[in-house]
C-alpha cells in the first residue's frame, strides 16, 4: 500500500511539473545584463547561433545601415539572423558597453572581416522582459 501511495506521490509531482513547464513563457533574457545581451546579439549576427533572436528585440525595433541607406523592422530583421544560421564568418568581434543610465544602455560591436569593418552601435532598453535591443545602426568606417 505505501509503495502506490508513493507511485502516485511521483506521478501527481511530474504531472504536475510536466504542465507547468509546458505552460510556463520563455523569457529568456530576463534575467541578463545589457552586456549579456549584446553578447548574444553577437552570436546570432556572426556565430550562426539564432536562438531565442525574436525575444532579443523589442517590438519597435529598428535597423539602418548607413552605407546603404537600407531601414528594417523587427520581422524583417529577425528573419535575416536566420537566414545566417548555417553561415560563419571569418571575422574577429570585440564589444562593449559604452553607455548605460537607467533603463537605457548604449553599446558597441566591432566586427573585423579581412577586407573591411563593420561597427554596430546597439540601443537597448531594460523592459519588464529584461534587456532588449531596440535600436541597431551599421556602419563601415
Amino acid at each position: 500500500m505505501k509503495t502506490n501511495i508513493k507511485l502516485f506521490a511521483v506521478a501527481v509531482i511530474a504531472l504536475v511539473a510536466t504542465v507547468y513547464t509546458a505552460n510556463a513563457e520563455i523569457k529568456p533574457y530576463k534575467e541578463l545584463d545589457s552586456k549579456e545581451v549584446v553578447m548574444n546579439y553577437v552570436g546570432a549576427s556572426l556565430l550562426e547561433n539564432a536562438n531565442y533572436t525574436k525575444e532579443m528585440f523589442t517590438e519597435d525595433f529598428e535597423y539602418s545601415n548607413t552605407s546603404n541607406k537600407e531601414k528594417f523592422g523587427k520581422k524583417e530583421y529577425v528573419k535575416h539572423l536566420k537566414s545566417l544560421k548555417n553561415l560563419k564568418y571569418n571575422a574577429t568581434q570585440s564589444f562593449e558597453i559604452m553607455d548605460q543610465v537607467g533603463n537605457t544602455a548604449v553599446g558597441k560591436v566591432i566586427m573585423n572581416f579581412d577586407n573591411f569593418t563593420r561597427v554596430d552601435y546597439i540601443t537597448l532598453s531594460q523592459t519588464t522582459e529584461g534587456w532588449k535591443i531596440s535600436k541597431v545602426v551599421t556602419t563601415y568606417p
